[in-house]
């Protein structure tokens, strides 16, 4: 059976930062919308589901966000994760200038977790705490074929 990797969801509390946060690293919103009723609440499993959603791409058309703000049920704030948590650990993406993207990421008040660190001579890479806890990481390729 082939199978292929669609996007990944991301519940966030403030949909338009998050949205701004991620179209300034250079994803594009492909779609919004408002989703609720019987169909969502059987998808999801959760009853009452109600939720303003986006769609984003990156720019090779290859990854895909879906984030979710909810309006039903109440959204559950927790902490942000740990990077040696169990469970939905972070989104990745490759870009072609890791300060430049940091300088973007700042406007949005996010910042490395500790700094930017180089694996052997093949990336430069680092961690973001982006919006709602999420953690973002950034890989710059240094050997570019």
């Amino acid at each position: 059976m082939p199978i292929k990797l669609e996007n990944v969801g991301i519940a966030v509390r403030d949909l338009e930062a998050t949205i701004a946060f991620f179209t300034d690293l250079g994803l594009t919103v492909l779609g919004r919308d408002t989703v609720s009723g019987e169909w969502t609440d059987t998808a999801v499993g959760l009853d009452g589901n109600h939720a303003n959603i986006a769609m984003l791409q990156t720019p090779d058309g290859n990854g895909r966000l879906e984030l979710f703000e909810y309006i039903n049920p109440e959204a559950i704030e927790t902490d942000p994760t740990r990077p040696n948590e169990i469970g939905m650990h972070r989104v990745a993406f490759s870009v072609d200038n890791i300060d430049e993207a940091l300088e973007i990421a700042a406007r949005h008040g996010c910042h490395p977790l500790r700094g930017v660190a180089t694996y052997g001579d093949m990336f430069k890479l680092t961690y973001v705490r982006g919006p709602s806890g999420i953690i973002v990481m950034l890989a710059e390729e240094l050997t570019k074929s």
